[in-house]
């Protein structure tokens, strides 16, 4: 019995490396618009936080989608995104940032 599971276990390894290696290689895809509000939020912008100046969505995600500067109230430089996940947002949900009702899934 003991042969038998250090066989099996000689031929499952490398097949868990493998996949293993393969999962650190090829990340989940993100929503790309997930792509722009996770930046903001591990650069200090919450919900609700307008009156301080680091509002996630006027502070952050409208300037990032809009392409403009931020509002002279915002505390919290904007993080870097890049345009290229900017356009697959606009283009996957279009009111995303814009004030109305968003969509997250599709």
């Amino acid at each position: 019995m003991h042969a038998r599971t250090l066989l099996v276990s000689l031929l499952i390894t490398p097949l868990l490396a493998q996949a293993a290696q393969s999962a650190s290689t090829h990340p989940v895809p993100w929503h790309p618009c997930a792509r722009i509000t996770a930046p903001c939020t591990q650069a200090g912008f919450v919900r609700n936080g307008a009156k301080i100046g680091a509002g996630i969505m006027v502070d952050c995600i409208q300037p990032i989608v809009a392409g403009t500067p931020q509002r002279k109230q915002a505390t919290k430089a904007l993080p870097q995104i890049d345009p290229q996940v900017v356009a697959a947002c606009n283009e996957r949900n279009p009111n995303f940032g814009k004030g109305g009702p968003t969509r997250t899934g599709t």
